[in-house]
């Protein structure tokens, strides 16, 4: 039903007249029979099914709305700019494609000045190296403090919620003359003057945001504030008012500052913690690790507009990836660390506790030229995370001990060699490790290394040869599973392999 249609049926529609009272023992009338008939679902060939239509990565998608929660001062305004100029320019500015090249973008913002908006777009745009013949007639941006008033409806006592049908016309005509492809409205609580709290007035409201996004063929985006700004990870049920805005949008953008534990995990400073944010889409409430986030970093940049200084400053949104703790980490790095500790296990023995002065994590900073200190918070965060990684996947073990004062300790040993065909231990023992702990002695039976570093990938199964353990391990072994592509284990590559060429034993092996 396009706008016209809408506007006649409400003019044509009949008010609501209460039944009369009767009088005592008088009958009351019957309610006229009403039919309800099911339509019957026409089989489609889904290859002939119109696919989706996406604005912007598979975010913005047209004809439908979605939200964008934000506590104050976390980003979103800035990030809402640097999304419009990736449309408007159809750049990969921030990671996201823009598919059929450059749209054009209305930002209609309802609490900040044209100066203002001004000042951030024009950052943007200078460190962007943007044009005005990049965006011209692509980009729209008005401001309610300009006299842009957009209040699609209202509420009172006396008349309940009232649409404003004059703008929701107004507005879908405006969207279809200038083919914009994307609206964006912040904040979503300056579009109405209803009860925010109220889940039926805001249904109703969100509902017409639709309607407006479908009759126009354009997305929509309704920036929302959550209701408390604290230190508790936030999501789509932390916006404010009512929950009726989440339910009605097909996608919500949720932007989350950098929280403590993940900036000391990458060694980023206090001081620089809040520069960064993530955002990922919660509208099932279901929150993506830290590092499967979309992470983001804000630049500083100067206008140049000062008479004695550089002039104002203000941030621009980058994309930016958290360091990846095995980048250059090889298999025979991996097998250094476990000689390290192997040739130590009968006298030293290195401990799992990162406050003993034989932490492990000293020889993973050995080997890597890196410092075990606590204060290199970086260096710190890298250690701990290839240590967490080997003893997820078996190539290092913890175990339950005893230390030379017979105090109880938790020691490392090696689990599975990270390469094959690795020589016993010199004294020849097969070590067990205590309660908790797994095998320390050499393993022959490693799987082959697989090629390049999976993140979530397919998982293989691995069953080793004969075990020349002895009587006591004559046993079957059961199948070790190992994660396919895993980034302890990664190849060393000669000049033009490539890294699936058969491994020598392995020939056979799928």
């Amino acid at each position: 039903m396009n706008v016209t249609a809408m506007q006649a049926s409400y003019e044509d529609a009949r008010p609501f007249c209460p039944t009369p009272l009767i009088g005592v023992g008088a009958q009351k009338p019957k309610p006229e029979p009403v039919k309800v008939v099911a339509t019957p679902y026409v089989w489609r060939d889904p290859t002939t099914i119109k696919p989706r239509e996406w604005v912007y990565g598979r975010s913005i998608q047209r004809g439908h709305v979605r939200a964008i929660l934000a506590p104050g001062a976390a980003g979103k305004t800035i990030l809402s700019v640097g999304e419009a100029l990736a449309m408007a320019t159809g750049r990969n500015l921030l990671g996201q494609e823009v598919p059929g090249g450059p749209k054009r973008v209305w930002l209609w913002n309802l609490e900040d000045d044209a100066e203002e908006l001004a000042r951030i777009i024009q950052a943007a745009c200078k460190h962007w190296s943007i044009g005005p013949e990049h965006i011209r007639d692509h980009l729209f941006v008005d401001s309610a403090l300009e006299g842009a008033i957009l209040k699609l409806a209202t509420s009172t006592a006396a008349e309940g919620l009232v649409i404003n049908r004059p703008l929701v016309a107004g507005l879908t005509d405006e969207l279809l003359d200038r083919r914009v492809d994307y609206l964006h409205a912040d904040p979503f609580v300056s579009s109405h003057s209803a009860n925010e709290n109220d889940n039926m007035e805001i249904d109703s409201i969100a509902k017409e945001w639709a309607m407006v996004a479908k009759n126009a063929k354009c997305g929509i985006g309704l920036a929302h504030h959550v209701s408390k700004a604290g230190a508790a990870e936030v999501t789509a049920l932390s916006g404010r008012g009512a929950v009726a805005l989440i339910n009605a949008c097909r996608s919500v953008l949720v932007l989350n500052r950098m929280g403590e534990e993940e900036a000391r995990m990458w060694g980023i400073e206090e001081e620089r913690r809040r520069r960064f944010f993530r955002v990922y889409d919660d509208k099932n409430n279901r929150a993506p690790p830290s590092d499967k986030s979309d992470w983001y970093t804000m630049a500083s940049v100067s206008l140049g507009n000062g008479v004695n200084d550089d002039g104002d400053n203000m941030g621009v949104v980058i994309p930016w990836s958290p360091p990846d703790a095995f980048e250059g980490v090889t298999a025979d790095h991996l097998l250094t660390v476990q000689h390290a500790i192997d040739r130590v296990a009968n006298a030293q023995r290195y401990r799992a506790d990162a406050q003993a002065k034989a932490w492990v994590g000293k020889v993973v900073a050995d080997v890597f030229g890196l410092s075990a200190d606590s204060s290199v918070k970086a260096d710190r965060a890298r250690i701990n995370k290839m240590l967490g990684t080997w003893f997820a996947t078996g190539a290092l073990v913890k175990v339950d001990g005893k230390d030379d004062k017979s105090n109880d300790r938790t020691f490392v040993e090696v689990g599975t060699w990270a390469l094959q065909d690795v020589p016993p231990t010199s004294s020849g023992e097969v070590r067990t490790g205590g309660e908790g702990g797994g095998p320390n002695r050499p393993h022959p039976t490693c799987p082959p290394i697989g090629a390049g570093v999976g993140k979530g990938g397919p998982r293989i199964e691995y069953q080793g040869g004969e075990n020349p353990g002895g009587e006591a391990e004559a046993a079957p072994r059961t199948p070790t599973v190992f994660p396919a592509g895993n980034p302890a284990l990664r190849p060393i590559l000669a000049p033009g392999e490539t890294g699936n060429e058969p491994i020598p034993g392995y020939e056979d092996f799928e």
